[in-house]
């Protein structure tokens, strides 16, 4: 009987590393103070305050470099996951535009697959 094969390494920290960028990038973003910045209006209307943005964009970006640390990517995962759940809610809830909730589901789908292969890959 054959094992499955592991993951080529080179592979595994594409994923660590797109994973990482990604949310890098994207938690930079919210650093923008630009009064017509995008995520400005958004955490406006969520109506935590604008310390709610900043301290998004750091669970972000470090969720994001967790995930290029072996031992530390399930504490990233698990940000990154809490995240994107929060953020379909706030989708869902406050705003009540339950289709735009599709694009951090689609992240989120993104961690989870990204995890599940990582953590595949150290199992077997």
């Amino acid at each position: 009987m054959t094992q499955p094969k592991k993951s080529d390494p080179a592979t595994t920290w594409a994923l660590r590393i797109g994973v990482a960028v990604i949310f890098s990038l994207v938690g930079v973003e919210k650093f923008s103070s630009n009064p017509t910045s995008y995520w400005v209006h958004v955490f406006n209307a969520i109506g935590f305050g604008q310390w709610f943005r900043y301290f998004t964009g750091i669970v972000e970006m470090l969720g994001g470099l967790l995930f290029l640390i072996p031992a530390a990517t399930t504490i990233g995962a698990a940000m990154l996951i809490a995240t994107m759940c929060g953020a379909m809610l706030v989708h869902l809830v406050v705003f009540r535009h339950p289709g735009d909730s599709i694009f951090p589901g689609l992240y989120l789908i993104g961690i989870v697959l990204v995890f599940a292969k990582l953590r595949g890959d150290r199992d077997e």
